[in-house]
């Protein structure tokens, strides 16, 4: 008997507490006609109308807050106050009413005696947006606003492990939407959308492995992509910073979301003169975070989100711990229900482990020691990814030089991880395709035509 629903785990428990239906070959076809559809008369509508729903959307996410805060925690684990489902559905609301403030202009590339040529941007048509399971909803939001700003509509394929908010969420939005602008599909029919004929434009956030497989599935029509993939984000802190007035910034930089981010900080290069300094501050403050069911409002940290990520965390800090690594907190599992892994710092690591060059994607921060900026930059580079990176230290001017040397989309400076509706975000190398937010972002979701015209 073919399956028609599976099982939404919670996090915190380990155990099943809903199921979410699969979408099948007819939905999905369905879905994809309705949006082809709706593009004709949403492509078309004033741009204040569009602008207009965006702010719409925000107002609902706001008045929806608790239902929706609710069901994240429950399926994704993350804690229901601090950074956690509360602050995601926050971070919808912004971007949605930033995004509605955008506007792309047409651009006039000559104004002569012979002719006027102006630049157009086009809305592409149909975009599939395939969403992570570490922010739900919140990069639901980073594809889906920009898209119907623009123009766009759009069907969105969340990750099998955190559906249903998505779902509400949707289904919230619809209130204010056209028909056929919005959908979502769930299940195994949404591997599909990445190769289906009627979709003009993929967004993808998740691995680097799984991007590829959607690059090569979008080939054949040769559809537009975005790509935000995987990350292995290196900070390096010079030796003249104040510890203490560092030492937070740090932390949540690599442990926002149980840093299960992509733009976390996961490789921490400190200098030698201040190295155990760093290791006791970052220590102090890892051990005082409670951890545990996202739904006790106490509750800082939840679990990873799922046994195979928990898995990986595991057995990451178990081949740091073989290769000599020292563990300053945490390190080991917690027992009892759900996949609670404690925040889990790794001092004495040094680059070849699989703690430093892997992507953790969890609690796990690797601290390396060095003595020579030029070997810190070269570690920090040497990685496959370039998603995002930081430089610490009190002097900004050095610390400039030395950021625009790091091979990375983004670069911060005294922080990490801070990313803003309209500051283009995006990868290098192994970490992805195009870039997301600001004017840039908005251009990603259009096709260009030239203007000739004569005088």
């Amino acid at each position: 008997m073919k399956t028609t629903a599976f099982d939404v785990i919670n996090p915190s428990t380990g155990e099943a507490f809903d199921t979410c239906p699969i979408s099948s070959q007819e939905q999905l076809e369905e879905t994809i006609l309705a949006a082809n559809e709706a593009f004709k008369s949403w492509s078309k509508t004033p741009d204040d109308v569009r602008a207009n729903a965006l702010n719409q959307m925000a107002d609902l996410m706001e008045e929806y807050t608790p239902e929706l805060a609710r069901l994240l925690t429950l399926e994704q684990g993350k804690p229901l106050k601090g950074l956690g489902s509360e602050f995601e559905i926050g971070a919808c609301v912004g971007w949605l009413r930033a995004t509605a403030a955008m506007k792309i202009e047409d651009k006039v590339l000559e104004d002569s005696n012979e002719r006027k040529a102006i630049l157009l941007r086009k809305p592409v048509g149909v975009v599939a947006s395939i969403t992570p399971w570490n922010w739900p909803l919140m990069i639901a939001i980073w594809h889906i606003a920009p898209a119907i700003r623009v123009g766009c509509t759009a069907v969105i394929k969340p990750a099998n492990l955190t559906p249903l908010s998505t779902v509400l969420m949707v289904s919230i939005l619809n209130k204010v939407l056209p028909k056929g602008v919005l959908s979502v599909i769930t299940g195994a029919a949404g591997h599909q959308l990445s190769s289906h004929p009627k979709i003009h434009k993929v967004v993808f956030t998740g691995s680097t492995p799984v991007g590829k497989v959607v690059m090569k599935n979008a080939s054949d029509s040769l559809k537009k992509l975005t790509l935000e993939l995987g990350g292995n984000d290196a900070g390096i802190v010079l030796p003249d910073v104040n510890v203490e007035e560092i030492a937070e910034g740090l932390f949540w930089g690599a442990f926002i979301n149980g840093g299960q981010t992509c733009a976390a900080l996961k490789r921490l290069y400190v200098h030698e003169d201040i190295y155990d300094e760093v290791c006791e501050a970052l220590t102090k403050i890892a051990i005082s975070m409670p951890m545990g069911d996202g739904l006790d409002e106490n509750n800082m940290f939840g679990p990873v989100q799922n046994q195979g990520q928990f898995d990986l965390v595991s057995e990451l800090v178990e081949d740091a711990k073989k290769s000599g690594a020292r563990i300053l907190c945490g390190g080991e599992a917690a027992t009892g229900n759900g996949y609670f892994y404690p925040l889990t710092l790794v001092a004495d690591a040094v680059d070849g482990m699989r703690v430093v060059d892997e992507e953790q994607f969890g609690p796990i921060l690797p601290i390396i020691k060095y003595n020579n900026i030029e070997d810190a930059i070269k570690s920090a580079n040497q990685s496959d990814f370039g998603l995002g990176g930081s430089i610490w230290s009190k002097n900004i001017e050095k610390a400039t030089e030395i950021a625009a040397q790091i091979e990375s989309g983004s670069v911060w400076i005294n922080g990490h991880g801070q990313v803003l509706p309209h500051i283009p975000f995006g990868g290098v190398k192994s970490s992805g395709i195009g870039v997301e937010f600001g004017i840039e972002g908005l251009h990603e979701y259009t096709t260009t035509q030239s203007m000739h015209i004569p005088k």
